[in-house]
């Protein structure tokens, strides 16, 4: 018989449902049930999302100055609440936790309108607005990166971490092995949907300014917008170079493990995903990122010793080459970068965002939680 039931609300991206799942297998594990309140985007992302059902809630995004958009928005969100309030009187959850996004605000609004306990999961290091807007309504905020500090904020946060799915867990079985001399240099390149054009421009225009010696042992996983995937591959072959391009890779995860240096945006699940496994990384903030959470995510591993820094501003390919080609001839400083990370990564997140949500769904404080986490 199952505990109870548990409603998680997410925005329908990656960044916000990939730690949902993760909690998600966690709680199950554990004898609940679980359901997902997300929106139409989710479609990509949640397929294998292991939830008893998937709600569609109606939401919308608060970012137009028009004032008939505006009220357009809030007539949206609000018909988004009566459709949540129903759905939570339906499946009667014990707790509902929100993971961020436009998505969520229905659902956790009309939860705590119904007095049901509530939870909100930030996973960057600045919190986003949706979750700005419920942060003084909820019972407890769960951070990635948040401080537990004396602020309204940080006086019910508790660090969790950020949740990773089940196959992060396994690939961070895998140690990191050096490649020095001749050997093959595995390098990852990715930058999601918005991020990966910079790269399709700049790093192949980079390989090619690296040694003959060095694009030989090359073998490059890169990310690329469905548009530019064809240029980006006939750039590396003019090279000579072992690359595999694509939109999106199913097997991201073995793939950062099987790298010796990851290139990437500095999103919250990229930047957990490469601590957890721990690799050295050269981050790349997205320089639209709303609020710059890209660049206070990267500031947090690279304070740790595991990625280096670098604004897209000052990233010519001749310097992206300089960085790229002097990280393969010193392995010893890479190595230690992936001690670095690794130090850095939280395997245990997902456990401990199910302990605070079992303890909020029992009604507990935050206070009281952290006093029996520290006993």
């Amino acid at each position: 018989m199952a505990r109870g039931t548990i409603l998680l609300a997410a925005g329908g991206t990656g960044g916000h449902l990939f730690p949902a799942e993760a909690l998600a297998h966690e709680l199950i594990a554990r004898g609940w049930t679980v359901h997902l309140a997300t929106d139409d985007r989710a479609e990509r992302f949640a397929g294998n999302f292991p939830a008893a059902a998937i709600h569609p809630i109606r939401s919308a995004t608060m970012g137009s100055k028009n004032p008939v958009a505006v009220l357009g928005a809030f007539w949206k969100i609000w018909r988004g609440v009566r459709q949540a309030s129903a759905i939570i009187g339906r499946i009667r959850p014990d707790v509902v936790v929100g993971f961020g996004g436009y998505p969520t605000l229905p659902p956790l609004y009309a939860a705590t309108r119904r007095k049901v306990p509530t939870l909100i999961h930030e996973q960057n290091a600045v919190m986003g607005r949706a979750n700005r807007a419920l942060a003084g309504r909820v019972d407890a905020i769960a951070g990635g990166f948040l401080p537990e500090d004396s602020s309204a904020a940080g006086a019910k946060t508790v660090t969790t971490g950020n949740p990773v799915r089940p196959a992060v867990l396994e690939a961070a079985k895998t140690p990191y092995s050096e490649s020095s001399g001749e050997q093959t240099f595995r390098l990852l390149v990715f930058g999601g949907s918005q991020g990966a054009q910079f790269f399709s421009d700049a790093v192949p225009a980079a390989v090619a300014m690296l040694t003959e010696a060095q694009r030989k042992r090359l073998v490059i996983t890169q990310q690329a917008r469905a548009d530019d995937v064809a240029r980006v591959k006939a750039a590396y072959a003019a090279l000579g170079v072992d690359v595999q391009v694509s939109p999106f890779f199913t097997d991201m995860a073995a793939r950062m493990a099987a790298a010796h240096l990851v290139v990437s945006r500095s999103g919250a699940s990229t930047v957990s995903e490469i601590a957890v496994i721990g690799r050295p990384a050269l981050l790349v903030p997205y320089p639209h990122a709303l609020d710059h959470d890209q660049a206070a995510n990267a500031a947090a591993l690279a304070a740790a010793g595991g990625a280096e820094v670098h604004p897209e501003s000052t990233l010519s390919p001749e310097r992206v080459a300089a960085l790229v080609g002097g990280l393969m001839d010193n392995p010893g400083r890479l190595a230690t970068m992936a001690a670095a990370a690794k130090s850095a990564g939280r395997p245990d997140a997902a456990r401990l965002l199910a302990d605070l949500t079992e303890a909020i769904a029992s009604r507990k404080s935050v206070s009281e939680f952290r006093k029996g986490t520290h006993a």
